[in-house]
């Protein structure tokens, strides 16, 4: 949750979290705070918002086997929900921690029983709607429809569009969170859905459900870009800090990774989702400033001649190797010949955080105070993170108000 706040925080700050809070206020009218915002909308607008404006900057957590993002679409939900039907803090973090769990076999599922490689808001949409049904008290029969109603509903909307051509669209979690939380409360007035494939037609995938805990196997992003650009990231900047060669003596850099990133293509960046959804940009910053950031990687920061030139540099190729174990790992080697004609080549490299070698708390939350502080300040990420820590002994409205304030 830590995560997924700092994230959004982060988020605010982009084009399209501005877009869709508005779009969100004024087409959704309601009487929910959206998220860091002084305006309200709808359960279903809120959720839209906020599930946009997690999704605008992509630093947030995600699950290997899914290819995508389960607390982007499911908190968002569960955030509208829990201040239109106040509950305690420890229902909140059960339903988040179910959540988990129910979109783990669902984008699972999705993913084994379809042709397409849809993105997260298309199994969020069922993920949401499971959270949503427990928050309205759904029946068994209700909960169906709501889950049937999500599926059919839900953004079967293509991954590999959105990178090949990186626009707003992103990966699909708002529209998922918006859809979960219509389907929940259509249901609940009665309105019917066909059973959910994904659920019902798939047992296979849930034979493990109490057994494995899938909480446990999420990781994290150090960086603000898509996780097939992070192992390329850490294998340049390993590099780096071994041989001590300056950007300014690079004359090449190959990557050799799985398909997928291949396609990760965009080198001069012209907005921050080009730069979010590319290879080559975030290793030329990572190189340069050692580091990437959401700064780094904001529409304003784009058009820096020395980081570009790094960016136009670099040359992707696809391994067989690196796609035999994709997606369960995102795997790169990364080669680079300085101007002298001297070669480094790395190691096959995997991304930081993974849950093999997860971050530990003191990670996590230097993250959060690094997203948050410049935006928030020092007191307001402190209220946050206390509010966050102490969210089992409090309410749900107590929490967002926390939350709900603008920025």
């Amino acid at each position: 949750m830590l995560d997924l706040i700092g994230v959004a925080v982060a988020g605010t700050q982009t084009k399209l979290s501005r877009i869709i809070r508005a779009h969100a206020a004024d087409e959704f009218r309601g009487s929910i705070p959206i998220l860091f915002d002084n305006r309200k909308a709808s359960a279903q607008g809120v959720a839209l918002a906020a599930g946009m404006t997690i999704d605008s900057i992509d630093a947030h957590d995600g699950f290997n086997p899914a290819k995508g993002h389960i607390g982007c679409p499911l908190l968002p939900a569960i955030l509208a929900l829990s201040q239109e039907i106040p509950i305690k803090g420890e229902e909140f973090l059960s339903t988040l921690l179910m959540g988990y769990e129910f979109g783990a076999r669902a984008s699972i599922a999705q993913h084994g029983t379809v042709p397409d490689y849809h993105t997260s808001g298309s199994w969020g949409a069922v993920t949401a709607a499971a959270a949503a049904a427990r928050l309205l008290n759904l029946s068994i029969e209700e909960t169906r429809h709501a889950i049937g109603i999500a599926e059919y509903h839900g953004p079967r909307s293509q991954m590999m569009r959105c990178i090949d051509h990186p626009t707003m669209l992103k990966d699909g979690s708002g529209w998922g969170a918006m859809t979960g939380v219509s389907a929940a409360k259509l249901a609940q007035k009665g309105f019917t859905g066909a059973p959910a494939i994904t659920v019902e037609k798939a047992r296979t995938y849930w034979s493990d459900f109490g057994k494995r805990w899938y909480m446990c196997e999420q990781y994290y992003k150090p960086y603000p870009v898509c996780r097939w650009a992070q192992a390329p990231i850490e294998a340049a900047q390993a590099l780096a800090k071994v041989h001590c060669f300056k950007p300014s003596e690079i004359e090449s850099i190959d990557v050799i990774t799985f398909h997928e990133a291949v396609r990760l293509a965009t080198n001069r960046p012209q907005t921050t989702e080009e730069a979010q959804y590319s290879t080559s940009y975030p290793v030329a910053v990572a190189l340069a400033r050692g580091d990437v950031t959401p700064q780094d990687i904001s529409d304003e920061a784009l058009n820096d001649p020395d980081i570009l030139k790094l960016s136009e540099c670099l040359k992707m190729q696809e391994s067989k190797k690196a796609n035999s174990v994709f997606p369960n790992q995102r795997i790169a080697k990364v080669k680079i010949r300085l101007k002298n004609d001297t070669q480094y080549e790395s190691d096959w490299t995997e991304p930081k955080w993974d849950p093999t070698d997860p971050p530990s708390a003191k990670n996590i939350q230097h993250k959060f105070y690094k997203l948050s502080n410049p935006i928030l300040g020092q007191a307001r990420t402190n209220q946050i993170k206390d509010a966050v820590e102490n969210l089992q002994q409090t309410s749900s409205l107590d929490f967002v108000r926390h939350l709900s304030s603008p920025i």
